[in-house]
């Protein structure tokens, strides 16, 4: 393909370091296999040159383990983390060394504090220890034996900081078929599906660990190994196998660097229904009940499922606005209807206007956003003036539709909260209220009118998967963007000198729920604010400040002689850059990490006069 041709010239030519940036854009829209080979370009490149040079792009420390020979997964790995804008930083284990690497906390694996530690376990992990000849009750013991292991090994990473990246072992026939009777084979098979269910219920044990099913992987048709590479060089998965498995960490690293998307938009002729609205009228689009209807109908089912873990749903459509919102609300076979949108924008604009007036009104970024259309033309007229839009091309097979728009996962993240699930309705909620502010002559007017109230207090355990997940998506109000897991917090949460404070919200339009985070830790006669992060949402109301308020008149109640803030300057954070400024801070220090504020507590600025505090009683009713 012509980007890959482009990459490999400016590899050729030296160029490619000084080029990272856009390495993004030049492999998207690459086959799996151009992808690999695109990493093994990249793979060769100098990291800490990379990373000096462009200092922005967020790296991502992974390091490797498990049974076997590894080495084909730098190429994809590289490559899939590449095409999310972000730099590898990989460390390999010694091969068959995992045992020891994981258990020991001063071994190699763990230095640097690895963002995602990856024991990449084979059914060869355990096949290795059976004797011959065996029975299915060997292999079924040794399984067991395996499994008790890894949950032994992941209470041991437990305490470590960063997420631990297992998989199920998918059983080969070449195993199943050495058993001559199927009563044997089928002992087998239960048992061994027995042990991959133990393995993926650690997820309920342990939040820092992530379990990747490559069963699911495998009856896609993947193979799950090449003889000779088992055989010769002890590489007992598949190189496909391999980059399928890269693919799911690649949407780990990209949630991890807050780079998850938030936001579906879709096209709707030849999207989202079949036919053109405009041509064939509401009562002959195909939805349901037709060929090609029903994968148009599979689709929206997609879709609805989705937005009921709370990706935001948003129609943008070339056509009348009033034909579509009809259609929308009254055509008796669609499965998406107008309260699944969070917008529904149908005009005669480009779309990359329209997208980008959804991302503001939203008040996200445009790389929120994934877009799903079956035009080339508007497809390549939205790479080239948004490239920060992720975006996916369908075509005229409907039925390929679900599998082109899950393929990537743009919306995965570790964990679904309940303020997920609400989401869509609380950005409909939203878009309300910037209606209501419409009909005010100045925002004091209208924030008066808003009936704005705070709760914040102590972070409970309950309230830890969402703190985590704030800190991993929000990046525009987030002083530091610090990116913590949940044992993170929890850990936080346990240390006498580190406190996590929630910020809880709503007004006259309902509960926005837990919108923020502030991160405070006592250093002698000093609090200092490690962190302090809002939603998108709520910004500019008056709840900042409020939260501040209290911040500081906690610290003055409890004896510190000022309270120190940190803000870090990111390429998505600089509308705050000055936030401790205008709340009475000074600057104190700053290097190249960024700026250490002061507040002498000598002044505090009162709550703003349009904010209610909330007790933590109070607040029971959200």
């Amino acid at each position: 393909m012509e980007t890959l041709a482009e990459l490999t010239a400016a590899h050729r030519s030296g160029t490619l370091t000084a080029r990272y940036p856009e390495v993004s854009r030049l492999l998207t829209g690459l086959t799996d296999e151009d992808l690999v080979r695109a990493g093994q370009l990249l793979a060769g490149l100098d990291g800490d040159q990379i990373a000096k040079e462009h200092p922005d792009v967020p790296q991502i420390r992974v390091s490797v383990t498990g049974n076997a020979t590894l080495s084909g997964l730098l190429a994809p790995l590289t490559g899939e983390l590449a095409r999310h804008g972000l730099l590898l930083r990989p460390h390999f284990a010694e091969f068959g060394s995992y045992v020891a690497e994981l258990s020991t906390p001063d071994s190699d694996l763990w230095s640097g504090s690895p963002h995602l530690v990856l024991c990449v376990l084979d059914h060869m992990a355990v096949l290795d220890e059976v004797p011959t000849p065996w029975r299915a009750a060997d292999v079924a013991s040794a399984i067991q034996a395996k499994v008790g292991l890894v949950r032994g090994l992941a209470e041991q990473c437990a305490a470590r900081g960063g997420t631990l990246v297992l998989n199920t072992l998918p059983l080969p026939h070449t195993v199943l078929a050495q058993l001559v009777d199927h009563r044997s084979r089928a002992h087998l098979s239960a048992a061994w599906r027995e042990a991959n269910a133990a393995l993926l219920r650690l997820v309920d044990r342990h939040s820092g660990v992530v379990v990747l099913d490559l069963d699911a992987l495998v009856t896609e048709g993947i193979p799950l190994t090449e003889a000779r590479l088992s055989r010769y060089a002890k590489a007992h998965l598949s190189p496909a196998l391999l980059a399928r498995y890269a693919r799911q960490v690649g949407h780990l690293a990209r949630n991890l660097a807050g780079r998850t998307r938030k936001v579906l938009a879709l096209d709707l002729d030849e999207t989202v229904w079949g036919g053109i609205l405009g041509e064939c009228g509401s009562e002959n689009i195909e939805v349901a009940g037709t060929y090609r209807g029903e994968a148009f109908e599979a689709f929206q089912k997609v879709v609805r499922q989705l937005a009921s873990q709370g990706v935001l749903v948003a129609a943008v459509s070339k056509n009348d606005l009033d034909p579509v919102r009809e259609t929308l609300r009254t055509h008796p076979d669609l499965t998406l209807r107008e309260d699944d949108f969070v917008r529904v924008i149908a005009n005669w604009r480009p779309k990359h206007d329209n997208l980008t007036e959804l991302a503001a009104d939203l008040n996200l970024g445009v790389d929120s956003v994934v877009f799903v259309d079956d035009s080339p033309f508007e497809c390549g007229l939205v790479r080239s003036e948004l490239p920060q839009v992720a975006v996916v091309q369908v075509d005229t097979e409907p039925a390929l539709h679900v599998e082109r728009l899950l393929r990537d996962g743009w919306f995965d993240v570790p964990q679904v909260t309940d303020e997920d699930r609400q989401r869509p309705a609380k950005y409909r909620d939203e878009l309300a209220r910037n209606d209501f502010l419409q009909s005010f002559d100045s925002l004091q007017d209208y924030l008066r009118e808003l009936q704005v109230w705070v709760r914040f207090g102590p972070v409970e355990a309950a309230e830890v998967p969402r703190i985590s997940q704030m800190t991993l998506r929000t990046n525009q109000f987030n002083l530091t963007t610090r990116r913590l897991q949940q044992t993170d917090v929890t850990r936080l949460l346990d240390d006498p000198t580190a406190s996590v404070h929630g910020i809880h919200a709503g007004d006259r339009f309902g509960a926005n729920g837990l919108v923020g985070a502030v991160f405070l830790r006592r250093t002698g006669t000093d609090l200092e604010i490690d962190n302090f992060l809002l939603s998108c949402r709520v910004f500019a109301r008056g709840i900042e400040q409020a939260a501040l308020t209290e911040v500081l008149r906690h610290a003055a109640a409890t004896g510190a002689a000022r309270v120190l803030g940190h803000y870090r300057p990111t390429a998505k954070n600089g509308k705050v850059a000055d936030f401790y400024a205008r709340n009475g801070f000074t600057p104190l220090s700053q290097d190249d990490t960024g700026t250490v504020f002061c507040h002498d507590l000598t002044a505090i600025s009162p709550l703003p006069d349009h904010i209610r505090l909330l007790t933590a009683a109070e607040g029971t009713t959200e």
